[in-house]
Order: structure tokens, then sequence, then C-alpha cells
């Protein structure tokens, strides 16, 4: 090469500068990911929103980052005129389950889906019952 010999100290070095350079982008890639991963755990109705702006907020400069960390454990209250809660609730929790890869089949979760739908309808659509004494409001 340049007149000397490589040793082994110099594949040693070489060798725990890589590691260094693995472990510090392993760490980077946590870091990143850290808000996404909490707002999904506290099902965060914008989980997707807080990922990538953890994601994409840590590269220029760390300000959005720290926005994307406050923002995953803000406390939201959800005012959705789309929607009655229990359906809000229904799809956050899909939303959920496709960005953590959740672990149960589309059929168990298309089977619950329609399950839903129909208890909705029947309720929806079954006449009044009686009371008590046999009259009807």
């Amino acid at each position: 090469m340049l007149g000397f010999e490589l040793d082994f100290w110099d594949y040693a070095t070489f060798i725990t500068a890589a590691l260094a350079g693995g472990a510090g982008l392993l760490i980077y890639i946590w870091i990143a990911g850290l808000p996404g991963r909490i707002a999904i755990a506290r099902k965060h109705p914008e989980a997707e929103a807080v990922n990538l702006l953890g994601w994409a907020g840590l590269l220029p400069t760390i300000y959005p980052w720290v926005q994307a960390l406050i923002w995953a454990f803000k406390p939201t209250d959800i005012v959705d005129i789309r929607r009655f809660p229990k359906e809000e609730a229904r799809a956050i929790e899909e939303e959920i389950g496709r960005l953590s890869d959740d672990p149960r089949k589309p059929r168990e979760r298309a089977k619950a889906k329609a399950a839903g739908s129909a208890t909705s309808a029947r309720d929806s659509s079954a006449p009044p019952s009686p009371d008590k004494d046999g009259t009807k409001d």
C-alpha cells in the first residue's frame, strides 16, 4: 500500500469504527421514530402525521421533532361532525391497526366491521318496544 503493513490493531480500529457508525445509525432511527410509536401506542387520531413529522423533523433541525414529541403526548378531544363517537373510535382503531401492523387477520377485522354495521342497522330499523305495562311510547 503506502509502504507499511496493516496489523491486528488496524483491523480492530476499522471494525470498531464500523460498529460505532452502525450503532449511531440505529440510535438515530430509534429516536426519529419515537414520536410516531408513542402516538400509535396512545391511539392518537393523527398518529400518521406525528410519525411523519418525527421522521422529517430530526434531519434539518431538532425543533420539528420536539413538536412531534409534544404532539404525540397532547391529549386530543375528537370533535368530528362527520361521524358519531363510536364510528370515530372504530375508524381510529382501524387506522392504528394499519399503522402498527396489527396482527389480526383482515378477515377478523372485516367480520368485526360487518357485525358492527349489522348491529347499528338492526338498532335503527327496529320498532320501539312496548313498556312493561304494554303501551308504546
